[in-house]
């Protein structure tokens, strides 16, 4: 079994086989995806283990046998126990004391991926119920080593499974799963553009992913750089996961990939920083949605109120964080150039009037010229949800051609229906569909598919329109002589930057409403992106003639079917 399908299809299969009964079915991660790693580990040491075990028996006494064993072998890790699953199977009787022997093996930068999986209890379980021998047993028929199932392979089967358990326990599966179309197309935008920084000798550069879930994206971004440089780029990747099982995931991949784990962090990006005072070269992330911060509310405050702080420019309504990973991202761009790549839906894009927390960003992003493009992408792409998402692409070094204005693309029809729906992921991007994305993206001209503004386009005033109190026909005063506003009578104005105000007062509201005035005192600005409106392409009604028409044609259609079931019965 090679095809990542066939995988999950096996795996889900040893559920229903080991599990059922003993676990309920939002328990069957807590127990599946620590063996699957553990398995992926052994096929890895395998072809070593022997040499591993003399190795370290011949050394453990006189000096730490850890650097020796990973130079000798060539591996990153390794396990000095007798033991591995397929070994295990060897003495049925003995699993008691072998399981923990086996686990205690791992050398220290495994042992430590393993114990966020908490696996203690998942296998004191199966002990008990005799089912730990059969778990081990269906396990071993599976070759996970990286010469048959490469690391792209691997990460479809964690993220499957994940989607699986997280449907069968109502969680949120777009909390730690990016559909790989979306990841390749977000990718693809961040670094096609940008090739020029990965040409020539001694490259070095850094991806970070600040809600890394398994590392998809990470894994994905150093496929892109592989397959479309031609030059040896060192790229470092970096990552930072709030979910204990989801990270394990991730920094195992790394290890086997040959990454440094120690790059992957646990915690909470927002109030949990492992990389502060860090800058990257990419940035590429999918952060949860409509996830609210509450939880973390006092910190993100804190940090509000420091004018060199992440949040100074203010920070969205506590229900939706998705703005504060952006943020995040922008304090660690780099002053000679970052790219960032984030897939929001469409809350930070117009939600919050002039004033509010997410106006406020979005004005602090535009302004500084930052915003380079956003692509409106197909409905129904993720198996969580169905909304339309955005992806953004952020910039503090734009091309000459790109600066002051920003990149609008409607990519909503660009996507292909999958033969079966997951969960409400009903279409996909193919391959042809994101190359053709990418170039009307890297083209940046106007068209059917593309519009480019300039950054005051999304720009508007709010201005707050006055009446005066009127109590026996006259108007009230103020001691200064000026008229009282009757606040049960204020209204408000968006006025683009486009248009002068005092020109849309006369002509807007002056002649309608003779005694009213402008608090300019109240006078706010604010900025919002409104694709649906930007791409808005109207279409002319049917006549009634033609509507007329089709009615007669279906009654007519609809006597044919009637007289045809009488002369049927007759």
């Amino acid at each position: 079994m090679s095809n990542h399908n066939e995988i999950s299809s096996f795996i889900w299969n040893v559920c229903d086989d080991v599990l059922r009964g003993l676990f309920k079915q939002h328990e069957y991660g807590d127990v599946i995806l620590p063996f699957l790693v553990l398995r992926r580990l052994d096929c890895v040491i395998e072809p070593k283990k022997d040499e591993i075990i003399e190795l370290y028996n011949e050394l453990k006494d006189e000096v730490d046998p850890t650097p020796i064993i990973k130079k000798q072998t060539g591996l990153k890790f390794f396990n000095h126990s007798n033991y591995d699953l397929q070994r295990l199977k060897g003495d049925p009787n003995g699993l008691k004391v072998n399981f923990p022997n086996y686990i205690s093996g791992f050398s220290q930068n495994v042992f430590e991926i393993l114990e966020n999986f908490q696996l203690e209890k998942p296998v004191e379980k199966l002990l008990k119920n005799n089912k730990l021998y059969l778990l081990v047993d269906k396990f071993t028929e599976i070759e996970l080593h990286p010469n048959k199932v490469d690391n792209h392979t691997m990460g479809q089967v964690f993220e499957e499974l994940l989607r699986k358990f997280s449907e069968m326990s109502n969680e949120t599966s777009g909390e730690h799963y990016t559909p790989r179309d979306v990841v390749k197309l977000l990718v693809s935008m961040v670094f096609s553009e940008n090739t020029e920084r990965l040409d020539g000798v001694g490259i070095i550069r850094s991806i970070y992913d600040p809600c890394s879930g398994t590392g998809g994206i990470l894994s994905v971004g150093k496929d892109w750089v592989e397959t479309n440089i031609k030059n040896d780029v060192r790229l470092n990747l970096f990552g930072q996961e709030l979910n204990p099982h989801t990270f394990s995931i991730c920094k195992s991949d790394m290890l086997i990939s040959g990454e440094n784990p120690e790059n992957i962090k646990l915690g909470s990006s927002l109030s949990n920083d492992h990389f502060e005072g860090k800058k990257f070269d990419y940035m590429i992330t999918n952060p949860p949605y409509g996830v609210s911060w509450k939880g973390e509310k006092e910190f993100i405050n804190n940090e509000k109120s420091n004018p060199n702080g992440r949040f100074s420019e203010g920070v969205p309504r506590s229900s939706d964080g998705q703005l504060l990973f952006l943020q995040h991202m922008i304090s660690k761009m780099k002053e000679d150039g970052s790219r960032i790549g984030v897939v929001f839906n469409g809350s930070p894009m117009f939600t919050g009037d002039s004033g509010s927390g997410e106006s406020d960003i979005r004005k602090w992003i535009i302004e500084k010229d930052w915003l380079e493009s956003v692509v409106r992408l197909p409905e129904q792409l993720f198996f969580n949800t169905g909304i339309t998402t955005y992806i953004w692409i952020i910039n503090n070094k734009k091309k000459e051609s790109r600066k002051g204005k920003i990149q609008l693309i409607d990519g909503s029809s660009f996507c292909s229906s999958l033969r079966k729906n997951l969960g409400n992921k009903r279409y996909f991007i193919s391959d042809n569909q994101i190359d053709d994305l990418i170039d009307i993206y890297t083209n940046n001209e106007n068209g059917e598919f593309c519009k480019i503004y300039d950054n005051d386009f999304f720009g508007y005033t709010k201005v707050t329109i006055e009446q005066p109190i009127i109590e026996d026909g006259e108007i009230v005063t103020k001691k200064d002589g000026s008229p009282k506003p009757d606040t049960s009578k204020r209204d408000y104005e968006r006025i683009p930057f486009s248009i002068d105000i005092d020109e849309f007062f006369q002509k807007e509201v002056k002649p309608f409403l003779p005694n009213s005035w402008i608090d300019k005192s109240k006078n706010i600005t604010g900025y919002e992106i409104n694709l649906t409106k930007y791409f808005y392409q109207f279409k002319r009604p049917r006549t009634l003639s033609d509507i007329h028409s089709d009615l007669e044609k279906l009654e007519e259609l609809s006597k044919g079917v009637y007289n045809k079931i009488v002369s049927d019965e007759v």
